[in-house]
């Protein structure tokens, strides 16, 4: 079994038709959404994956991961950990391409779509630290994993996330830097780090989920904290 078919089993009938509902749309449509979602979030680790400093980024945020279970979780918190996650995998642009491309071949709304890519980032997560674990995969190992994983998707659906793939990194570009994690707070795919730098650590005045400079601070996983900003950079009261 796939990760992307285990992904459909682990949310069951109850899930999908949870989704349908997200997405105003069938069961078969919701499936459709749910398999390129997944494989852009796969593909996307896999790219950054290719680097063995990012491999080993990966392999040490599982283990944050194996003993969450995001398919009972709380949704405000599962939201938090998949922004973060997309974030440094896709990227902010990315993250709205990919949403654009996707509800557009679906026939869905892209603020839909928006929604369903940070909640299945967590369970993607999940899944491969489970996997990890129950084979006791090394770095090397996991990478090789995840560009098999990338690969096992129905042809339909893999020729959309290559193709989208692509347009987030470029035909070439599939390094993003992620996995060179500076002492401080959290590196890449969210785990957590000693000390600060550019990958959403604490930092003097604080830095966005980007890395870009902001007024005030951030909690690890992009959580909002008093006096500070949101998860995109916007101000909030203090």
């Amino acid at each position: 079994m796939t990760l992307h078919e285990e992904l459909l089993a682990r949310l069951g009938d109850p899930g999908m038709e949870q989704l349908a509902g997200m997405l105003g749309t069938d069961q078969h449509t919701a499936r459709f959404v749910l398999q390129t979602v997944s494989g852009t979030i796969v593909g996307g680790l896999a790219r950054n994956t290719r680097d063995l400093d990012g491999a080993e980024a990966l392999r040490a945020a599982l283990d944050d991961h194996a003993d969450a279970d995001p398919f009972n979780g709380d949704v405000a918190s599962l939201m938090r950990d998949g922004q973060n996650i997309l974030g440094h995998v896709l990227g902010g642009r990315g993250m709205e391409e990919a949403a654009t491309v996707i509800s557009r071949l679906a026939g869905v709304d892209p603020a839909a779509v928006m929604k369903i890519l940070p909640l299945t980032a967590p369970m993607v997560m999940t899944l491969l630290a489970t996997l990890a674990g129950d084979h006791d995969m090394d770095a090397e190992e996991v990478a090789t994993l995840i560009d098999q994983e990338s690969k096992a998707l129905p042809d339909e659906v893999r020729t959309v996330v290559d193709d989208l793939l692509a347009d987030i990194y470029g035909p070439t570009a599939y390094q993003r830097g992620y996995g060179n994690p500076l002492p401080g707070g959290t590196g890449p795919y969210g785990e957590s780090l000693p000390g600060g730098g550019p990958y959403g650590e604490p930092l003097p005045g604080g830095a966005g989920p980007y890395g870009e400079s902001l007024p005030g601070g951030a909690g690890p996983y992009g959580e909002i904290l008093p006096g500070t900003t949101g998860v995109h950079g916007e101000p909030l009261p203090p």
